[in-house]
C-alpha cells in the first residue's frame, strides 16, 4: 500500500517525539478521517430527495417504530440526543414538507404524537435505499470476510465508548 497523509503525518511525529508512541493513530486517525467523509456521500444522497441526515434521522426513528409509526417528541429527542427544541424545530420543518404530522396524544390531553405520514413513509424508505446502495458500492473494495472483520472490530471500539441502552 501507498503511504497516506495519515503515515505521513506519523512518521513526522515519530521523527520529532519517538517517546509518545504514535502508533494507535494509525487507526484512530484513520477513523477521524472516514467519519466526515461518510457524513459528505449521505448528505450529497440525501440531498436527492430534498432531505438532509438529521431529517433522515428523524424519519428513520418513526418509519423503525412500527406501524402505526408514531413516536412522542421525547422519545425521538432520546433516540436522536436532541434537545426540545432541536427536535421541535425539525418535526416543524419535516410538517410543513407533509412527511410527519402532529396528533393529540391521547394518554395526555396537553402532549402531542409525532406520526410518520404517507408521504415520509416513502420519501424515508427511497433516502435509506439509496443511502444502503452508496454504502455498498463503498465496500465494493473489501472482501465480505474483511467486512465481516471490520464490523466487528468496529462495534468492539464503539462499545468501550458508547453507554449500553
Amino acid at each position: 500500500m501507498t503511504d497516506d497523509p495519515t503515515d505521513r503525518l506519523l512518521v513526522g511525529w515519530d521523527e520529532a517525539r519517538p517517546d509518545l508512541q504514535v502508533g494507535a493513530l494509525q487507526v484512530t486517525a484513520r477513523l477521524s478521517r472516514i467519519g466526515p467523509h461518510l457524513a459528505r456521500r449521505q448528505e450529497e444522497v440525501f440531498s436527492r430527495f430534498g432531505l438532509n441526515r438529521g431529517e433522515v434521522g428523524a424519519l428513520s426513528a418513526l418509519r423503525i417504530a412500527g406501524p402505526p409509526h408514531q413516536l412522542s417528541p421525547t422519545r425521538l429527542a432520546k433516540g436522536l440526543m436532541l434537545s426540545s427544541a432541536g427536535v421541535t424545530s425539525r418535526i416543524d420543518r419535516l410538517e410543513r414538507r407533509g412527511f410527519v404530522r402532529r396528533l393529540d396524544d391521547p394518554n395526555d390531553r396537553r402532549g402531542v404524537i409525532i406520526e410518520l405520514t404517507d408521504e415520509g413513509l416513502a420519501v424515508v424508505d427511497a433516502a435509506v435505499a439509496a443511502n444502503s446502495a452508496s454504502d455498498r458500492q463503498l465496500l465494493e473494495r473489501l472482501e465480505p470476510t474483511e467486512i465481516e472483520t471490520l464490523e466487528g472490530l468496529l462495534r468492539k471500539l464503539l462499545g468501550g465508548l458508547e453507554l449500553p441502552d
